[in-house]
């Protein structure tokens, strides 16, 4: 039955652009893509924002949402992790500081300290080699990591085979360990 409201919703916005469809649908998402962006983000001012830029991006393009190949909550979210992909590639984040990657909690020790400070690092660093993967293998291992999908579920998104997806993300990972590996290392000796 709750499909069959979406349905109805999507049909109304796609028709006559309503307004009340186009708010009960993104209230229905919009906590569920939040917390999806500010896992990448960690920084709540800024989710706030791609949350929205992100409903408008569906609000624009869902003229071309066909419901035929996937669900809305499947093509939302493919639209959401483009986003966050854009944001991470774009002259704006590559020009921030490592400022408030991460918001600021109260520490106890200085051993919190060094583990928070450590933390933002590899936050940076993480994020920092994923925008230089491909944008297929960004958003496989985007999905695996943010959203728990399965391999199986991926697939099925990228509408690629199970295996492909298994060796992308593995090859990313591996890749990923290295270069921080060898940043560690070049770190050390500074």
């Amino acid at each position: 039955m709750v499909i069959n409201f979406e349905k109805r919703w999507i049909q109304k916005i796609k028709d006559n652009s309503d307004h009340a469809s186009a708010n009960k649908l993104i209230e229905k998402y919009y906590k569920e893509i939040y917390v999806y962006v500010y896992k990448q983000m960690l920084d709540e001012e800024l989710s706030l924002d791609l949350t929205q830029e992100i409903f408008i991006r569906m609000l624009k393009s869902i003229h071309n949402f066909e419901g035929t190949r996937s669900s809305f909550r499947t093509w939302l979210y493919r639209i959401a992790t483009n986003h966050c992909i854009d944001y991470f590639r774009s002259k704006h984040y590559k020009s921030t500081t490592r400022i408030n990657l991460i918001p600021e909690i109260e520490l106890v020790s200085e051993n919190n300290v060094e583990l928070s400070l450590e933390y933002k690092e590899d936050y940076e660093e993480i994020q920092l080699l994923l925008a230089q993967l491909s944008e297929e293998v960004q958003k496989i291992v985007r999905q695996k990591i943010f959203l728990d999908y399965s391999f199986r579920e991926i697939a099925e998104i990228l509408d690629i085979p199970e295996s492909t997806v298994k060796t992308k993300y593995y090859r990313a990972i591996k890749q990923m360990r290295i270069r921080m590996e060898a940043y560690r290392n070049e770190t050390k000796q500074i």
